[in-house]
């Protein structure tokens, strides 16, 4: 029998939460509503959902704090969330995607948009599922306790730099273009812009601070992390 994917809304406004929870019933969701942070929490303790959808502009906890939450926490770490925000410039975007969402619709929104982009989601799978290990020269890597070392010193990396890094490291001396990058590390994500890698390959090199050479920009084709980084 099929699972129908449970969505979490987390949004203020009736209006606009009865209007999603309509439209994601209608095309074979279960919507879960949250009115504000502590609902959603609730929800979350009491069984995970396969998405949230979350409001930036939230009474309380917004909505940019509480995806920083979440992704902290193993057990909400892998929930997708969809950032829904009336914030449609760039730095606000990327603030989104910093704080570990996997995406964001601007407001006003068409409803198929919104289906499109949480079908999205997913389909996404989290490219690097696994427990392991991961070492390049002086730099390792522990997907499962979540750390990152340089030389024997923790290093400290967002969720998307984290993934990123994770990717890298696997396939390593490979170069690999912005468009392969985004289907691997952010996955069936075709709203994301090619830009949005070069923002975080940036922040990634500086969280790395002197293994942050080790990733390569090859010009005209990508990155490549690398053990042997040229002057």
């Amino acid at each position: 029998m099929k699972t129908v994917p449970r969505i979490l809304v987390v949004e203020d406004e009736p209006a606009i939460a009865e209007l999603i929870a309509v439209n994601l019933r209608h095309n074979g969701f279960q919507p879960i509503w949250a009115i504000d942070g502590e609902a959603a929490q609730r929800e979350l303790e009491a069984v995970l959902p396969d998405v949230i959808l979350l409001d930036w502009m939230l009474p309380g906890q917004s909505g940019l704090s509480l995806a920083k939450k979440w992704r902290a926490h193993a057990r909400t770490r892998q929930v997708p969330i969809l950032m829904l925000t009336a914030r449609g410039d760039e730095p606000d975007k990327i603030a989104g995607l910093d704080a570990g969402a996997d995406d964001y619709v601007t407001k006003p929104f068409s409803t198929q948009e919104l289906l499109a982009r949480i079908r999205a989601v997913l389909r996404r799978r989290a490219p690097e599922q696994s427990n392991e290990s991961v070492t390049l020269d002086a730099l390792e890597l522990d997907a499962a306790t979540y750390r990152v070392s340089y030389q024997g010193q923790g290093l400290k990396l967002g969720p998307t730099e984290f993934k990123l890094l994770h990717y890298l490291m696997k396939h390593a001396e490979r170069v690999h273009s912005r468009g392969q990058l985004l289907d691997k590390v952010w996955g069936d994500h075709v709203f994301i812009e090619e830009r949005t890698v070069d923002v975080h390959v940036k922040r990634l090199r500086e969280a790395l601070g002197a293994a942050g050479n080790m990733v390569e920009t090859v010009r005209g084709a990508g990155y490549r992390m690398t053990a042997t980084p040229s002057a």
